[in-house]
């Protein structure tokens, strides 16, 4: 089979074939942006209950060390345990990245096992540049491949995720374009995770990202070592198309390679909650400053969204967790209006605060023609508010704070890092320091070593 014959097949030629040289310098930079930014986030996972449970099953199985770092205890394994502990960790704060045209949050499911592969083989800081490249271009086509029907009932970042982590390691490993075909099929046959969990406030959404990024992980090394999968995992009759989508469409599995660069199109995230809250949190943070309004001013809130803002944060009338209210619009809107902030300390202390409860009962989500068709490539942010003196007033943002057209600056990536990394004593600050540095010299790094020695 030549690699023109399927999308699949297309699409591992390109991720085993990317070379460092192939890469635009802003493209580099960008990785390195969002590999930060996703540090930042796995060490904010530290204390998280999920996460500990994790770590310790990572370490009962485990052997007690390895060149791989478990970032969040310093503690050492092999690339497979520490992968699936720092891809749960990166994945609680709700601070890590999105794609927003794929619904997908790359740097959860693809430095983990990048990272602890890179560790475990004594790779350069280019060639784990070049992979995470590969895992964001693949993970990104395969959730826009798999559609907003999909989006409906799975998990994109576990599902996309698992093709995203296997693209990332087969490229460090050096996987041939047939080779990398194989961990396509093994890691697409395990791929799963199911939005059945935030009814509940289950711990389900780590143990999506630690699955992801070890089933990948399984699928390349295996595929090294001659183990074969289905080649047309993505579009054959039984694939993860027809099984998991009403409205896949194969042809953006190869939109643009090598031209269009999707990891520069990942959007960093300012609010510490689900993504589909940011857009109309922006909106109301807007009007609520513009009309110097008070919380108690406030009479109701209309979120105009999209229609899988209704379907994932819906479920979510009482929140039960921080975790949870995280999927609470009302909680992620009484924040900003209490607050004028819905980062992790207010949620921490404030999401069952009364005067944030009693904002949260008067916000309402519709559905809104022109949000739902920009959607996913736009995330438009609407808002109606309704005030007690009987006004009624209008906020709009048309790119979320974060998104590439309203992105963050390198001292703002800096400043978030340090701040989540304070937020659980995941690192001091002479450690943020000295891990800032590396990040920003990773192409001069000749191997990776460990980042908090």
């Amino acid at each position: 089979m030549t690699p023109t014959d399927s999308p699949s097949a297309t699409l591992a030629a390109f991720a085993a074939g990317l070379r460092f040289e192939h890469i635009p310098a802003p493209v580099l930079r960008r990785c390195e942006d969002l590999l930060l930014d996703w540090l930042g986030s796995t060490l904010a996972g530290r204390g998280a209950r999920a996460v500990q449970s994790i770590a310790r099953f990572a370490q009962a199985m485990g052997p007690a060390d390895g060149r791989s770092e478990i970032l969040i205890s310093r503690a050492r394994s092999t690339p497979l345990f520490a992968a699936m502990v720092n891809a749960a960790a990166s994945h609680v704060a709700e601070q890590d990245d999105v794609h927003n045209g794929s619904v997908f949050h790359p740097a959860a499911v693809v430095f983990p096992p990048a990272l602890a592969v890179a560790q475990a083989i004594g790779a350069s800081g280019k060639d784990l540049l070049a992979a995470s490249v590969v895992g964001y271009e693949v993970g990104i086509r395969v959730g826009e491949f798999l559609g907003r029907s999909h989006y409906k009932i799975f998990h994109t970042t576990a599902t996309a995720g698992t093709l995203a982590a296997a693209a990332a390691v087969g490229h460090l490993l050096k996987l041939d374009a047939d080779q990398m075909l194989h961990a396509f099929g093994s890691a697409g046959t395990q791929a799963g995770g199911l939005w059945e969990f935030l009814r509940d406030a289950a711990d389900s959404k780590q143990l999506h990202t630690a699955q992801a990024a070890a089933a990948g992980l399984t699928a390349a090394y295996l595929a090294a070592d001659g183990f074969t999968g289905a080649r047309r995992i993505l579009e054959g009759t039984q694939g993860m198309g027809a099984g998991m989508s009403s409205d896949a469409e194969p042809r953006k599995l190869v939109d643009g390679l090598g031209t269009r660069w999707a990891l520069a199109e990942t959007s960093f995230k300012y609010h510490a909650s689900c993504r589909h809250t940011h857009p109309a949190a922006d909106a109301l943070q807007q009007v609520m400053r513009t009309h110097a309004l008070r919380a108690d001013d406030v009479a109701a809130v209309t979120a105009r969204v999209h229609q899988a803002a209704i379907d994932v944060l819906g479920p979510v009338t009482d929140p039960r967790t921080v975790h949870q209210s995280k999927f609470s619009m009302g909680t992620v809107l009484g924040l900003v209006a209490v607050h004028d902030a819905a980062f992790l300390g207010e949620f921490d202390a404030h999401y069952r605060d009364p005067r944030v409860v009693a904002l949260r009962e008067k916000v309402g989500m519709v559905l809104d023609a022109e949000v739902d068709a920009a959607y996913p490539q736009r995330w438009i942010g609407k808002v109606t508010v309704r005030t007690v003196d009987g006004r009624e007033l209008q906020g709009r943002v048309d790119e979320p704070k974060g998104d590439p057209g309203n992105t963050l600056s390198r001292p703002e990536i800096e400043d978030k890092a340090r701040r989540l990394a304070a937020y659980a004593d995941g690192a001091s600050a002479a450690e943020m320091d000295a891990l800032i540095a590396q990040v920003w010299s990773l192409a001069d790094t000749a191997q990776v070593g460990l980042l908090l020695p």
